[in-house]
Order: structure tokens, then C-alpha cells, then sequence
């Protein structure tokens, strides 16, 4: 059996070999390390695994996600489990878009110097400095469109040089959108009433008692309406 090629990375500064092909996490557990936080979903939707990196001889400082997230010689790993980014206090249900809204609890988005560097930071690849610059302009609906994918993973806030909480002005953008401006959903509102009144219940019980396999084969199989004319 021919021996896997191993690659050399470094854990808190300390050196370890890990075989070629592995994402980070997945290296990080293979030395030993036991992820206690930070894990999350594992598949790059929930932002927990949040890492910034260099690489031997190479001054820039790279983020990405540690589960999406090929290991390469000479990586020196450090995990960013949680970016302590100020959020701001509001009552959505208490909100006057007469006002730019979103510059009045982020007035930090009128320090944006359009570096892009929180663009290029994040993992998402979302057009993060463009959505920074439409809240600004109090442009709420483009705002929650552009930053529609994120996963509030922090790394766009960590890098930047004007100290914007980005994901939580772009959170705030799409509950204001989703409160405010986006039409009511007739499906939501008759799918909400029938679940109240157990409609599902029967079919969720039942699901709950079948295996993985199933359930994957039920969701490949589902019927999917089509609300574009909604």
C-alpha cells in the first residue's frame, strides 16, 4: 500500500503532519486537537469554524472556513471560534424607515474607506463592501439581497481597518427587508395556520423513527412547488 503524502502544518505553533487532501478541521483533528466549539455544521453554512492562516514565507494574512477548507504545507492555523464584533440594541417591531435606519444603529458604515477588504475576507464570496455602501445610502432592499448568503461568520469584521460590524449591519438590513418591504407570503401564512392545527404532525412523527438513508431518499424526492409567481 503506497504511504499518503503528508503535509506539514502548524497548531498553535506547534508543528504537526497531517495527510494531503484533509479540510483544516479535519487536520486538526487528525493531530490530536478535539473540537469542544467552533465546529458546527461542518458543511460551510453556520460560520463557526471561522480561521485565519499564513503560509510559510508569505506576509499576507489569509481567513477562510476550517470545515471547506484545504490543508496546504506550510499553513500556521489559528482559530477564530467567535469575533466579538459590537451589536447594536433595537426592537425591529419599533423601526422608522423614514430615517436612514441602519446608519442610525451602525453610524461606523460612514467610516467605510471602500477598501474591500472585508470582500475579499470572506468565505461566502459576498460583495460585502457593496452592501456596507447601499445601507449607507439608507438602500435597505439591495442591502439585504447582497448580503443575503452570509453566515455571519465575523471574518469580514476582523479585517477591518474601520472597525464595521459588516455582518450584523447586514443582518439588521434583512430583518428590516423581511419586516418592512418584502410582501406578505399567502403560502407562509396558510403553511403557519396548519401547523398550528397538526397537520404534519403524523408525517414529522414518522420521520423522526426513520434511518438517514431514508430520510435523504425523501428529501431527493420531494415535490417542490413553484412560488415565482407568488
Amino acid at each position: 500500500m503506497a504511504e499518503k503524502e503528508m503535509v506539514k502544518i502548524y497548531i498553535m505553533n506547534k508543528e504537526h503532519e497531517v495527510p494531503v487532501g484533509l479540510t483544516i478541521m479535519e487536520a486538526m483533528e487528525y493531530a490530536g486537537y478535539k473540537f469542544i466549539r467552533g465546529a458546527g455544521c461542518r458543511a460551510g453554512f453556520c460560520g463557526a469554524c471561522a480561521t485565519v492562516y499564513r503560509k510559510k514565507g508569505d506576509y499576507k494574512l489569509y481567513t477562510a472556513l476550517a470545515c471547506q477548507t484545504a490543508v496546504e504545507d506550510g499553513m500556521y492555523l489559528s482559530q477564530i471560534p467567535f469575533v466579538p464584533a459590537n451589536k447594536a440594541t433595537y426592537d425591529i417591531n419599533k423601526m422608522d424607515l423614514k430615517e436612514n435606519i441602519i446608519l442610525k444603529y451602525y453610524p461606523e458604515v460612514a467610516r467605510c474607506v471602500s477598501c474591500n477588504t472585508c470582500t475579499k475576507a470572506c468565505p461566502q464570496d459576498i460583495e460585502v463592501m457593496d452592501f456596507v455602501q447601499a445601507s449607507l445610502k439608507g438602500e435597505i432592499e439591495e442591502a439585504a439581497q447582497l448580503s443575503f448568503d452570509c453566515i455571519q461568520c465575523g471574518l469580514c469584521a476582523l479585517r477591518c481597518p474601520a472597525e464595521i460590524p459588516q455582518y450584523h449591519v447586514g443582518q439588521l438590513a434583512r430583518r428590516l427587508y423581511g419586516k418592512y418591504i418584502e410582501k406578505p407570503s399567502k403560502n407562509l401564512e396558510e403553511r403557519l395556520e396548519e401547523i398550528k392545527k397538526g397537520k404534519f404532525d403524523k408525517e414529522m412523527n414518522k420521520l423522526t423513527k426513520v434511518g438517514v438513508d431514508k430520510l435523504k431518499k425523501a428529501y431527493v424526492e420531494r415535490d417542490i412547488e413553484d412560488l415565482a409567481g407568488e
